[in-house]
Order: structure tokens, then sequence, then C-alpha cells
């Protein structure tokens, strides 16, 4: 097997868009496929000074990072100020709507956005996309609707004309918008994404609807806008994955929102180091063109970000995506029929309550995802609770090695008959623990070259 090319920041030529071979995933300008690994330092703009901006940009450059989900107007509810300042005082916007505490979005402050010009800038520098969301509805739609439709795609123009040249952008509409269903909260939502369109139809946009799960395309209103389908859960990545890969065959997806490291959601162990492999391998598997990681101390720049900014959940995403990023990872096909994994599988839980999983724990849902390519060169499955599975080997090339990787501490482990022909079924059976004494492992079958003997 040969190394599979994939640009992963530095060397990416932005702006994305989506791959003119394969809609199923995001390409740079020369088409080379563009695997997602983000962070989402929310309140950055707003909350770190210049000189701890670069180092933390620098720092998630060196980890592998390529993507940031960064919010552009900046309130509590994403770990701000109530007034939306940045660290010096300056405000967003000059004046407010008469009779209001709302600020007029027809009146940008200049000093406010030249900084976020500065912050966009020097992510570029470190090969680093910035996902910018222009309005945050969870903690601004009240002054969405205060400015009205109209002065919300003004400002959406204004957006548009001023950031249409910075190369290494994405506009991500939305955040916990709970309420879009309400169609006077989805007009003036829309009206600020369909105002950037008009002066930037060129960056790609994509929109996070409600927890605790969605995909961007469950409104129906965003479908002309968006190009990059936001899949969000706090349950088990695979269901909502597969549903907005299953939405469109046009558009990429990627998951935008799970549990982040160092939080809890719906269960005491929200963020655990396995619960985190299990959303990032699930996802991978399940068709997505890569995901964003979140973590409590970064995403608020909370007291003591800088010594919880590389924690062990940031090295375990590092090894999934040099395992996936080497490997063709692009042409791998979803097995949502279970003809590659015909037995062994676990139980598939659709996105919902608690109370719906097994136990209501996220952390023991035992459901396999697996995909392979069509050529039959490579073959993965992700087993997180271990087991057995038994594989349909005819899927396969013949003559292909089989082992287990252990996500915990990247390492492979040879697995005794391999190579193995491609006929009949074979069961395949994982090796108990593994290093961080979970029992999630992943299956790789391919051909060994002197390129990925470990």
């Amino acid at each position: 097997m040969e190394l599979f090319f994939c640009a992963l920041g530095y060397g990416a030529r932005y702006p994305l868009k989506v791959s003119s071979t394969n809609p199923r995933i995001l390409a740079d300008q020369d088409n080379i496929p563009f695997l997602m690994v983000g962070d989402s330092p929310h309140s950055l703009v707003v909350n770190l000074s210049a000189s701890d901006t670069a180092a933390y940009l620098a720092d998630r450059a060196a980890h592998g990072f390529n993507s940031l989900w960064v919010e552009l107007l900046c309130v509590p509810y994403t770990g701000g100020r109530t007034n939306g300042s940045l660290l010096d005082g300056t405000k967003p916007f000059t004046k407010t709507l008469a009779g209001t505490n709302c600020y007029d979005f027809s009146a940008p402050n200049e000093a406010y956005f030249a900084y976020v010009d500065q912050v966009v800038r020097m992510a570029a520098t470190n090969g680093l996309v910035v996902m910018l969301d222009p309005i945050d509805p969870g903690g601004l739609l009240k002054m969405a609707l205060a400015n009205g439709s109209a002065r919300c795609q003004a400002y959406g123009r204004y957006l548009g004309n001023r950031y249409k040249d910075f190369p290494n952008l994405i506009w991500i509409s939305g955040n916990d918008f709970q309420d879009w269903s309400v169609a006077t909260n989805d007009a003036v939502m829309t009206s600020v994404a369909l105002g950037i369109k008009d002066n930037d139809p060129n960056h790609l946009q994509t929109v996070e609807l409600n927890y605790q799960a969605s995909s961007s395309l469950d409104d129906a209103n965003w479908a002309p806008i968006v190009n990059l389908n936001l899949a969000y859960t706090y349950y088990a990545t695979y269901a909502e994955v597969l549903h907005a890969y299953n939405q469109s065959t046009n558009i990429p997806v990627f998951m935008g929102e799970a549990n982040y490291e160092c939080e809890t959601n719906n269960e005491e162990d929200g963020g655990s180091l396995h619960i985190l492999r299990m959303q990032e391998y699930w996802t991978m598997l399940s068709g997505a063109t890569g995901q964003l990681y979140g973590n409590r101390y970064t995403w608020t720049f909370a007291p003591g970000w800088q010594s919880h900014l590389d924690l062990p959940g940031v090295t375990e995403l590092g090894y999934m995506k040099n395992l996936f990023s080497s490997r063709k990872w692009v042409e791998l096909v979803p097995d949502q029929a279970h003809a590659f994994v015909t037995e062994g599988y676990g139980t598939f839980i659709s996105s919902g309550p608690p109370a719906t999983k097994p136990g209501g724990r996220f952390a023991s849902n035992d459901y396999v995802t697996a995909a392979w390519t069509p050529d039959g060169s490579l073959g993965m499955a992700y087993l997180p609770q271990g087991g057995t599975i038994t594989v349909t080997m005819t899927k396969l090339q013949n003559g292909l090695t089989a082992r287990w990787f252990d996500p915990s501490a990247n390492t492979f482990s040879a697995i005794a008959g391999s190579p193995f022909s491609n006929t009949g079924t074979q069961s395949f059976t994982a090796p108990g623990k593994n290093r961080a004494g979970d029992p999630d492992w992943v299956l790789v079958f391919e051909r060994i070259t002197s390129k990925n003997q470990s």
C-alpha cells in the first residue's frame, strides 16, 4: 500500500472546496483531499491577547490541527463578556438600536473587525482554516430578531465583502440553534448567511442546528445555502453522521460537535478518552470528511487553559488522523448493510435520549462501524467494546494482512494467519484490553509494504 497524499494544513491551497472528483469529501484548490481535524476555540477572538493567540495557533498547528471553530461575536453563551468586547474593551458595534440594549448591526466597529482580521491572518500563517461563526443564536438570537432580516442581511453582506479574499475561511452559522423551526428565528439567521453569500459565494458555508442531535440539512431553508453538512450529537456519532451522509450525495459531512474533553453532558464520563475515541472512529468509518475536537478549557479559555492545552485526547486524536490520512480514507464506503462485517457488529442505536441506550450509557454502546474500499485494497472496522466479528473476505483483495490497531497507543498487533485469502468468511477476536485499559480496537486489512509496517 502506498501512502495516500492528503492535505492536512500546511501546504494546502485554500480556500477549501467540495472535491470535484468525490463530493463526499473536502479538498483544497488543487483538489487534494482535506481530512478535517479541528479544534473549537469559540472565544479565541475575545479572550486571548495577540501574543497568547499566536502561541495557541502555533501549538495547534504543531499538534496536527488544521481547522478552528471561532465565534466572530462572542458573548457569555460562548465564553465572552456581556457586551461582546475584546480584552481591551473594544466593542463589535458602535451603537445600539433605539430604546434597546441590542447592538445595531448596521454600525460595525472597524477596530473590532480589524482585530478579527488579524486573528484570521495569524491562523493562515499557521496553515489553519478558521470556521468563522458570524452570529451565534445561542447567545445572540434576541439581538438578531431586534435587528430584523433586512439589517441581518446587510450585516452578512458587510462580512462577505470584508472576508471574501481571505483564503483560510469557512462560514459556520448557528451553534445550539434550538428554535430554528420557528420561522422568524430562521429568517434572521438565514438572512445573515444569504447576505454573506451575496458578496462571498466562494467560501463554504455550513450551519449547526440543535442539540442533542441534528444535521444542517434537517432545516430545508438552509439547503440552498450550505455546501457542507454539519452533524451534531452528544449521542453515538455514527447515527447522526450516517443520517447526514444519507441526506445528500453531493456535499461532505463532518462531525461539528460532540462530547468535549474534560466536560460532562449526558453522562458522568462524557468526555473520557474512551468516549472521545468512540466518537472519532465511529465518525471516520461512517463517511465523514473529518471532525472537530473540543476541550472545556480551550473553548472558554478558562483559567489554567495553558496547562490543559495538549491533553491525552489531543494525542489520541493525532493517532486517528495519522491512521486515516496515510491510507485511502477518501475511498472508504460505510458498511451500512453489514455486507462486510456480517456478525458481531452489535446494536445500532439511533440518536435519542440516554434512556434508549443499553443501560443508558454512551460508553457501553457496542456498535461496530466498518468500511472498505470498492477495490478491496483496504478494510477497517472499529470495535468499541472489543469482542468477535465475522468479516466477508470476498470484499477484500487476496493476500491482505490483518492487524489490530490500538487507538490509545498508536501501535499495531499482528494477527495469526495473515495474509488471508479472499474466500468465505473469517472471524476475528479483539486482543482484550488496550494500553489504556479500555476494550476498543481497530481492525485494519491492507497490503503491508515498507511504508506501513508500523
